[in-house]
């Protein structure tokens, strides 16, 4: 692991992340558990966010992740069960769970490797179920919010994934999609560290990476409200493959 390598660099910002990045809406986590009664595997479970909220409606939560800087975070959250890992290597028993979940982190793997490794621990009926947070560029300020962060989320693949879903292979079947939009609620400082939590923010030179933090915090002040908040509006994309 080294700090230039995007998929593994959010070790080094692990307080920002856990502080600043959104959470997943209620409606998005109770539609990924509905139908499975068995156990459930978070993997890429960075500090917790979508963990968090899947523990709290089921028992016995089993969260992967393979960035240590992320799992000293993730480790402290009460009743996970959290351990070293990635979706093309899990520390998991065949048929382990019933729902395999992802949340920003299906565009980081290798797709045969994992969909294979994740139908190996999945028992049928199996389901994975895949999220991402995007920040709605239906609003103008979110649009030069993404231009002062210089870079594109998902590694490019953001417009692939919304219209078109993302890919998974053999032997997961059709996906069925969920979309909800809301808003993030958040003050400038945590905007300034929602910024510090992005890929290609971090593995920036120091120099780079403070004139983007700069910008970052103008655009809150300019948006905050008078009681100092900063309305950040979300789609949240969900999908679940089953296994066929």
């Amino acid at each position: 692991m080294t700090p230039d390598d995007p998929a593994l660099s959010f070790g080094a910002a692990a307080d920002a992340y856990d502080r600043a990045r959104p959470p997943y809406p209620d409606e998005v986590v109770d539609w990924l558990l509905d139908g499975v009664d068995g156990p459930v595997t978070d993997v890429g479970a960075g500090t917790g966010k979508l963990t968090t909220a899947l523990a709290a409606r089921r028992d016995g939560v089993v969260a992967v992740e393979p960035d240590p800087g992320m799992r000293a975070i993730l480790g402290q959250i009460p009743g996970i069960d959290s351990h070293g890992g990635s979706a093309e290597n899990l520390p998991l028993g065949d048929g382990a769970a019933s729902l395999v979940t992802m949340a920003q982190a299906w565009h980081w793997v290798d797709v045969p490797r994992a969909s294979a490794e994740i139908a190996r621990v999945l028992r049928r009926p199996g389901r994975l179920g895949l999220v991402w947070n995007y920040r709605s560029s239906a609003d103008a300020w979110v649009v030069r919010l993404s231009a002062a962060l210089g870079g594109v989320d998902s590694t490019g693949l953001m417009h692939e994934i919304r219209g078109h879903g993302p890919a998974a292979a053999s032997p997961f079947g059709a996906y069925e999609r969920l979309v909800v939009a809301w808003e993030h609620v958040i003050d400038v400082d945590t905007l300034v560290a929602l910024a510090a939590s992005r890929s290609y923010v971090i593995v920036r030179p120091p120099h780079e990476r403070e004139h983007v933090l700069s910008a970052v915090r103008e655009l809150g002040e300019e948006r905050a409200g008078a009681d100092g908040s900063v309305r950040l509006p979300y789609e949240t994309y969900a999908f679940r493959f089953d296994l066929v």
